[in-house]
């Protein structure tokens, strides 16, 4: 026999009843042999020095090995006559010489099974016997591999040619010229695959190079035949499968086909190549395809992975993935038990890490450095004095231990595992399978490797400050890391997978923001704190998704990130805005620029009064010498404080009357700013009304101060002028009534217009004098004489909401008289009640409240108290001057104090109506459309409970249908069923 064993690698027997039926099962497999020679042979090697003990060393610890024992005998009988080197020579070159120009689908499939079966008994018993080093073993493997691919590739090119989609250079040697080529990564670039381990392609194409003569396109067609090449190594048939394939360390996987055009490639690699490609680039190798293309590629990419001087931010991001994971410096135990030997603490990736991170810091000014083998690169660092030899002997000893020990875990079952079983007779099992005595003296060895590993590995975080997390968080390379995953589930992320996968897509840069090199260093950086932000929030998932959404409209990322980098409690704010206020996290997606408002001293106090915030913006506005940036202007300084206004409601800084008064006071200070630069520039081109005065009136919720983020402006532009004016005094003049009208309409689009930095308000003037019929802008006379002889009691009752916000002063005290002569002159009292009345029934039957949460048209809700509040004032307001007031609040408490209004009624109503202030402000502030309690954020609801002054949701709801139920009993009680007697009463008449 020229099969060199060593007793001393060969496994050990933890159950003999296995070894028992693998010796039965053996002797059957001889006794069905139609060879008689063979079976002979079977039959005797049990009974053979050596060869004997690992048979049944085989039997006892691999039902894959012993499956392919029996059904490889023939095989077996060569590799032990010639030896493993000449067994395995024979094995490929024989496979080359079959299959070297194959045109049978099927036999090429058939082939290649059988190939790699053979293989993977070979390498398992040189491995198992102590033939081959750990070198061979995995050379081994990936010569197969690689072989597997060219045939595949090969078959594939001609039978393009023969379809007629390709003309190939060299029809006999298909890949030649062919301008595709496939690169092998990881273990099969570096000639260190192991046992079971899925091999990891990228497959580019040149579509200079490649002659396609096709009818549908050079890249569908290069990806229908990537598609089919991963299909002959990967697909599982009855012979079992070839190699499982894995295409995803591509340039940004998740956003391009399976091959990728060079051109493609060497854009994607000069502008977005991060630092892990260049590590995993490190070990890229040809294993497939066009030689000269191929070798004109890997020099291209030499800059990309070799720099030839690190700038500093480039070797503090490679710190940074180092320091992603979670690395110790030794001192605790490590559980022996489902330890992840590649991925886990001390594990294979430490190692590999270890040595590919120097490289790339050295490599770039020591050629020496590059080298694709682990253990090579680790000799290269110690050659060079950059490690102590003892460190390359203890990472070296570790690295070949475990390897050894994830190729034992493979062999089991043919399973691309590396984790070891938690179950003690599985685990005690392994042991044998290593050679172990008992299951002490392996744990004992092992765990000495990982904690030799981890505290060199450790080493290299000296130097760098902590990322600040409890564990893993990792986001290079092609798939997710299984220690990240659970670092953020940890975090309180239901969805651990798709975070992490987007994180990966940011680094890839997906996103326009992450599209530099800067950018994505400081996001390395900021990643663990931003989840951890994120992972406070009542909605981790919600919140990261509208975070993604916001980082996708951003121009640039540096910016913002170097922003959050100086001020880490702006990342907690804008946190808690995604996961809990939907809109405002829209908002702040359309406004970025709104966060540096944040970082005033201020942003936490409540808004000062208007006088304050118009001196504010009349400030800002001193700064725009043109109409456009007047606009622009205005908008981000009103973007700034309606933020602020919605972070202030969030926290619960500010009360919902005091939210609704501060939005109120910012457009009153964007009218009276706003419309006398209106006028500037409108009278540019016509000048002005020569003693002409014009005001403007808020009605609705803007003349109430009661509005919300959302609310329209209900406005009217009322003026006055000389009775002898003719025209204006301008280049192009115009009559008062168009010079006016034309104004109004300027006005309402300065408000409206949507610019870079997005609109002011929506403005509704259908409350003017005759609504959509009548003139835009009002003169004082028709005003007066419209409310005198034609406006409806609806008009009349908006008219208690209304409030000169702008204009000249002078004919805003007249505006205001008319309102007030209009609100006390006397009234028939039956025809308001039935007025009121009828207007309520039929706002009810058109808007009718799906839920609790819509307070607006809810019965006892908004429409209701300030129904209510109206009449009152209408009603009383001839006797009761004193009590009238635009704001729905005051005019209920001035109704009490004089009388008119049970101040226990009053209570009712305050209260329902302070609880629906505080129900809308949130929700206006936070969401767009209905509040679903079933899916609104726990956030949001802790928010409303706390400006609702509740204790916890149910109690709030409980509130909210007693302060309905109490409020709207008010209201049938003055409103509607006096009306209704009075309807009675005529109707009986």
């Amino acid at each position: 026999m020229s099969f060199p064993l060593d007793q001393r690698f060969f496994p050990g027997v933890a159950d003999p009843a296995r070894v028992a039926v693998g010796l039965a099962r053996w002797q059957e497999a001889a006794d069905a042999q139609d060879d008689s020679g063979l079976a002979a042979f079977m039959r005797a090697l049990p009974g053979q020095p050596d060869i004997g003990d690992l048979l049944r060393g085989v039997f006892a610890n691999s039902p894959f090995l012993t499956l392919c024992l029996e059904k490889e005998p023939a095989f077996l009988r060569q590799m032990l006559e010639v030896g493993p080197d000449a067994a395995f020579e024979t094995l490929i070159g024989d496979l080359k010489a079959d299959l070297g120009a194959e045109t049978d689908f099927n036999r090429l499939m058939l082939e290649l099974r059988v190939a790699k079966r053979r293989c993977s008994l070979l390498a398992a018993l040189a491995d198992l016997g102590g033939a081959w080093p750990l070198e061979k073993v995995t050379g081994s493997l990936a010569t197969m591999a690689e072989a597997a691919c060219r045939l595949g590739l090969s078959f594939l090119l001609r039978r393009e040619a023969e379809r007629g989609n390709l003309t190939l250079a060299h029809p006999e040697d298909p890949e030649k010229g062919s301008g595709i080529i496939v690169l092998g990564m990881g273990k099969l670039g570096a000639r260190e695959l192991n046992y079971s381990s899925d091999i990891d392609l990228i497959v580019f194409y040149d579509h200079e190079k490649l002659v396609y003569t096709g009818k549908r396109s050079i890249q569908e067609c290069v990806i229908a035949l990537t598609k089919e090449l991963v299909r002959i190594l990967d697909e599982r048939t009855a012979d079992g499968y070839v190699f499982r394939t894995d295409l995803r360390l591509r340039p940004d996987p998740g956003s391009t086909p399976p091959a990728v055009a060079l051109v493609a490639a060497e854009a994607y690699y000069e502008g977005f190549g991060q630092n892990w490609e260049r590590a995993a680039m490190i070990k890229a190798r040809l294993v497939a395809g066009d030689e000269e293309t191929g070798a004109a590629f890997i020099r291209f990419l030499r800059p990309f992975i070799w720099r030839k001087s690190l700038d500093f931010a480039a070797i503090q991001d490679i710190h940074s993935i180092k320091r992603q994971i979670n690395a110790h410096k030794g001192g605790r135990s490590i559980a022996v038990a489902g330890h992840n030997v590649k991925l886990g603490r001390g594990g294979i990736r430490e190692i590999e890490f270890f040595a590919q991170t120097q490289q790339l810091i050295w490599g770039g000014r020591q050629p020496e450095m590059r080298v694709s083998g682990t253990m090579a690169a680790l000799e290269a660092l110690a050659a060079a004095g950059h490690v102590t030899p003892q460190v390359v002997e203890d990472m070296e000893a570790a690295y070949r231990y475990l390897r050894t020990l994830e190729h034992r875990l493979q062999m089991v079952d043919d399973k691309q595992t590396q984790t070891l079983p938690s179950n003690p007779q599985l685990l005690a099992e392994i042991a044998a399978f290593m050679g172990a005595a008992d299951l002490d003296s392996f744990s004992a060895e092992l765990t000495g490797h990982l904690q030799k590993v981890e505290h060199h590995y450790a080493g290299l975080f000296e130097d760098a400050p902590s990322l600040g997390t409890h564990g893993n968080l990792v986001f290079t390379g092609g798939e997710n890391d299984p220690e990240t995953v659970h670092t953020i589930t940890e975090m309180g992320f239901a969805n651990a997978d798709a975070v992490c996968s987007t994180i990966r897509g940011w680094h890839h840069g997906r996103v326009r923001a992450t599209r530099s090199t800067r950018a994505r260093e400081l996001l390395t950086e900021l990643t663990p704190a931003l989840l951890s932000a994120m992972g406070t929030t009542s909605s981790p998932d919600d919140a990261f998704m509208r975070f993604d959404e916001f980082l996708t409209r951003l121009p640039a990322g540096v910016p913002l990130f170097s922003l959050f980098y100086a001020n880490p409690s702006l990342l907690e704010l804008v946190a808690e805005i995604m996961g809990d206020a939907p809109l405002l996290a829209e908002h702040l997606a359309r406004h970025t620029t709104t966060l540096d408002s944040v970082l005033q001293a201020n942003f936490f106090e409540p808004l000062p009064p208007q006088e304050v915030l118009e001196a504010e913006l009349a400030k800002a506005l001193a700064e725009a010498d043109d109409f456009q940036l007047v606009l622009d202007v205005t908008r981000r300084w009103a973007n700034d404080r309606k933020f602020q206004v919605g972070v202030l409601t969030l926290r619960n800084v500010v009360e919902a009357g005091e939210a609704a008064a501060a939005l109120s006071d910012v457009a009153g200070a964007i009218l009276r700013q706003l419309g006398p630069k209106v006028e500037e520039e409108f009278a540019r081109a016509h000048g002005h009304i020569p003693g002409g005065a014009w005001v403007i009136l808020a009605m609705g919720k803007a003349g109430g101060r009661e509005m919300s983020a959302t609310s329209d402006l209900d406005l009217i532009l009322v003026y006055d002028c000389p009775e002898d004016a003719e025209e204006s005094d301008g280049t192009r003049p115009l009559a008062p009534a168009v010079w006016f009208s034309r104004l109004t309409q300027r006005m309402v689009n300065a408000l409206t217009a949507k610019t870079g930095e997005g609109t002011l308000y929506e403005v509704d003037m259908r409350l003017r004098p005759s609504g959509n019929s009548g003139p835009i802008a009002s003169s004082l006379e028709a005003f007066r004489r419209y409310q005198e002889e034609a406006a409806w009691t609806w008009e009349h009752m908006a008219l208690t909401r209304a409030r000169v916000v702008a204009g000249d002063p002078a004919l805003g005290a007249r505006v205001e008289a008319v309102i007030r002569e209009t609100l006390t002159r006397p009234r028939d009292p039956a025809k308001l009640l039935l007025d009121v009345a009828e207007m309520r029934e039929r706002m009810a039957k058109e808007h009718k409240a799906a839920s609790l949460w819509e307070v607006k048209h809810l019965r006892g809700g908004l429409v209701d108290i300030e129904f209510t509040a109206q009449y009152l004032q209408l009603a009383f307001g001839p006797r009761h001057p004193e009590m009238l007031d635009s704001n729905t609040a005051r005019a209920l408490e001035r109704a009490a104090i004089t009388g008119v209004l049970d101040h226990s009624d009053c209570a009712i109503l305050t209260e329902a109506l302070g609880l629906w202030s505080a129900v809308q402000t949130v929700l206006r502030q936070t969401i767009a459309g209905g509040f679903d309690e079933a899916t609104a954020p726990r956030g949001l609801k802790d928010v409303l409970v706390r400006a609702a002054g509740m204790t916890d949701f149910k109690s709030l709801t409980d509130r909210m249908e007693d302060c309905a139920a109490s409020a709207h009993e008010v209201f049938l009680r003055l409103v509607d069923r006096p009306a209704a007697e009075i309807k009675n009463k005529e109707t009986a008449s």
